[in-house]
């Protein structure tokens, strides 16, 4: 038994899909969420960029005693390395892997599309970890950069007009394609996952990273025996580098209810300094 709490990032508040993935599969976990608001999106910045960011994020959530560091940001998970993630003191999973390994599973033709920010699909690091599954994979890849501030601003109803040009635009590659599985390859996309599904149609299965991220380390701390006392009522925490209150406002529309006074802003001089100290 380990009465830690699990640490969770992301550029913004789309992490949220992963964490409420994860809540509901262990609710007696305690959870710490950390979303970089500040300075999302993460996906356009350049790769040492995105490096210096997710490094000053994970020695935030190792300076608050967390058992595993969950990357609940694709573009994150896309650009750190093995060099960077075995050099933590505790457990690391991104949603590359939960994501891609489901994606190669569930395909039967073996072509798969990723849509995600510039620099998950400049990475081609779903491609990578699904043929490491499955050799025969085919990928097509379609960068989404303006659904991260769609969901940011609460703009992802299926009724909603911009959301719905938007997605024309960006899902036409996979419309009348060999595609029957589509990974969201960015933890802000299952919050479109509506629109999404109604527009490519029943043919295109969609991986939903949160998901899948969720299950791959629920399985990684049982068979470790990392997990919290059963009996345990979990906590959960929230920081992130911008307004607490539009943090909550978004928040709000992804749980349904959420009080901004759970928030903790953490200033981005706090992070600099952390990650000089704390960071692998």
């Amino acid at each position: 038994m380990d009465t830690r709490p699990i640490g969770i990032f992301d550029s913004g508040v789309g992490g949220l899909t992963v964490f409420k993935e994860l809540h509901a599969l262990m609710p007696h976990e305690d959870f710490i969420y950390f979303g970089d608001t500040g300075r999302v999106p993460y996906g356009t910045r350049s790769r040492e960029t995105i490096l210096k960011y997710a490094s000053e994020d994970m020695a935030f959530l190792l300076s608050h005693g967390v058992k595993m560091v969950v990357a609940a940001c694709g573009t994150a998970s896309a650009v750190l390395t093995n060099k960077e993630t075995d050099r933590l003191p505790v457990p690391y999973t991104g949603v590359i892997i939960p994501s891609a390994q489901a994606a190669a599973v569930a395909t039967s033709t073996g072509n798969v599309g990723v849509i995600g920010t510039p620099a998950t699909v400049r990475s081609g690091a779903y491609g990578r970890a699904m043929r490491n599954v499955r050799s025969d994979i085919k990928v097509t890849g379609h960068a989404c950069p303006l659904f991260v501030p769609l969901v940011e601003a609460g703009m992802f109803e299926e009724g909603n007009p911009v959301a719905r040009e938007l997605a024309k635009i960006y899902l036409s590659p996979f419309l009348g394609s060999t595609v029957d599985t589509l990974i969201l390859g960015c933890t802000h996309y299952p919050m479109l996952a509506g629109l999404i599904g109604k527009m490519l149609g029943p043919g295109i299965r969609l991986i939903n990273p949160g998901a899948e991220t969720a299950r791959y380390t629920l399985n990684h701390l049982m068979a470790r025996g990392m997990l919290q006392d059963p009996a345990h009522q979990g906590i959960s925490r929230y920081y992130c580098t911008d307004s607490p209150e539009g943090f909550a406002e978004v928040a709000e529309k992804f749980f349904g209810s959420f009080d901004a006074s759970q928030v903790t802003r953490v200033e981005l001089e706090e992070l600099s300094a952390l990650s000089k100290e704390e960071a692998p």
